[in-house]
């Protein structure tokens, strides 16, 4: 067995994964590593990137001791990432500061200066996206005010698969849909010197990595990266894509108008288009191929709610290695009835203008702990549903719903997906999708025989999820009331959020 592996990379906010598969995208083995994030400051979401690196590395050395080969078996490795953040490096490649993700809100006070201003219309008419917390635009304006200093120290302003790809390689690249998160043409594909001057940021355009296609060899690991991961030095690394694509290409549904949901840290709600079509509520931006745009309506408020559950109220006792069947069992066992419990799942953030935070509503002293876990569930499931509206709203999307991430482990949840967005759902047997869509790329990339531009090769079906009557009625009335007690939990809200600004402006200043 000599070069005939493909590896697929897949950095998330805290979970990182090297799966390996043979050429016609057949999961093989897989090494994973976590590293958590780290909140410094309210408001603050961070990663060390030498412990990005670090826990990839390692999860590449796993995924070929789960396969018993050597790195010789591996004939190319893509690369995916999670998107927006910033990773800055300095001209020697070393980080100038710790990585700032997606899921960090520090620079909620620009994007309030940009609203209702004409940098918000016209950044969606250039870029085919507002900018939000998260995004480079609105990171950069904010390290430029309160981080000069780091800004010009940095020579690179990367995304966290370039980052990885840097460290393999020591080649400076990004793909088109990473590279359209901010600065460029959402017809062109390049970047776009309107975009930069209209945040004020026309300075840093040289500090822009170069845009390469998702699936061009764009470097090979060297002596270095080969001597920590068990890879061969030499071996071909293709650019890559951010996750939501490498994700969709990786379970199939890369079909116009298919809609696939992606439950993860972020709620990613998605459909392929021919044409771009803006609208402030979602992201377009260009797909993988030439003359394809994918339409995404996102929020930091998926399955990251749970993780931050579990990590406050603990794992449900003797849950042993099967972490979502224990937790589907607890959900499952206060099913019955009208959803008593309501939760908004804004811990990290949320997809509307307005501050909003996390919220339990209706708790009661006779309601346990699985009685809240279900509601966390329905809330982020709720959630995924105001997105799908907004699609809907403007977008035909056909056929049934694929789901991945985290909550497509769960039956329980994944049949929550289908009893509130009302449409059918398929879970696939890819388990790790944006890891699959990496290695398909990096497949077609080396020529190896497979073919990724089918978008069912080697894919199987393995749930079918159709709406339930009972469950739609019960659910439909839990999102009426979800989006009434959103309305009027607005003010509220708010004075939280000044009190917890000036708590981190009291913070900054010991």
């Amino acid at each position: 067995m000599t070069g005939d592996l493909v590896l697929g990379v897949d950095a998330g906010h805290t979970v990182t994964k090297a799966v390996l598969f043979d050429s016609a995208g057949r999961q093989v083995a897989q090494g994973s590593g976590t590293l958590p994030l780290a909140t410094p400051r309210p408001r603050w979401v961070e990663r060390d990137m030498d412990d990005v690196w670090r826990t990839t590395h390692r999860a590449i050395t796993a995924a070929l001791a789960a396969a018993g080969v050597e790195g010789s078996a591996v004939a190319a490795v893509g690369l995916t990432g999670h998107g927006d953040g910033l990773y800055l490096v300095d001209e020697w490649g070393r980080p100038v500061r710790a990585a700032i993700t997606a899921m960090d809100t520090r620079a909620e006070s620009v994007l309030a200066e940009w609203r209702d201003t004409p940098i918000w219309e016209q950044a969606l008419t250039l870029s085919g996206t507002v900018p939000f917390a998260g995004s480079p635009a609105a990171l950069l304006t904010w390290l430029g005010r309160h981080e000069p200093a780091a800004l010009e120290r940095s020579r690179w302003l990367l995304s966290c698969k370039d980052w990885l790809r840097r460290r393999l390689t020591g080649v400076v690249a990004t793909d088109p849909t990473d590279a359209g998160a901010s600065f460029t043409d959402m017809r062109r594909g390049d970047y776009m010197p309107e975009l930069l001057d209209l945040f004020g940021l026309g300075q840093l355009a040289g500090k822009l990595p170069p845009v390469l296609a998702s699936d061009a060899v764009c470097g090979t690991v060297t002596r270095q990266a080969a001597a920590v991961t068990g890879l061969v030095a030499g071996t071909p690394v293709v650019t890559g894509a951010h996750d939501v694509d490498a994700a969709a290409l990786g379970i199939g549904a890369t079909r116009v108008g298919e809609l696939s949901l992606i439950a993860g840290s972020f709620s990613i709600n998605q459909v392929l288009c021919d044409h771009p079509v803006t609208d402030p509520r979602w992201q377009c931006r260009r797909f993988l191929r030439p003359g394809q745009w994918m339409v995404m309506s996102t929020s930091p408020a998926s399955v990251a709610n749970l993780e931050w559950f579990l990590r406050v109220m603990g794992a449900p006792p003797e849950c042993g290695d099967d972490l979502y069947g224990a937790i589907s069992q607890e959900v499952a066992d206060r099913l019955k009835g009208p959803s008593e419990v309501l939760f908004h799942p804004f811990v990290y953030g949320s997809p509307h203008q307005r501050p909003a935070s996390g919220t339990f509503l209706g708790m009661r002293g006779w309601h346990d702990r699985g009685h809240l876990v279900r509601a966390l569930m329905e809330g982020v499931v709720l959630n995924h549903r105001w997105h799908v509206d907004v699609l809907r709203s403007r977008l035909p999307l056909t056929g049934p719903a694929r789901l991945t991430g985290g909550a497509a482990r769960s039956a329980v949840w994944s049949q929550m997906f289908a009893d509130a967005l009302e449409l059918p759902v398929l879970v696939t047997d890819v388990e790790e999708s944006a890891a699959r869509g990496a290695a398909l790329l990096a497949a077609g990339a080396v020529g190896l025989p497979g073919d990724e531009t089918d978008p069912h090769a080697g894919i199987s079906i393995v749930r079918r999820h159709e709406p339930a009557p009972d469950r739609v009625a019960v659910l439909d009335e839990a999102y009426r009331v979800y989006q009434e007690a959103q309305q009027a939990l607005g003010p509220v809200w708010t004075r939280l959020d000044a009190a917890a600004r000036h708590s981190d402006d009291a913070f900054g200043k010991r």
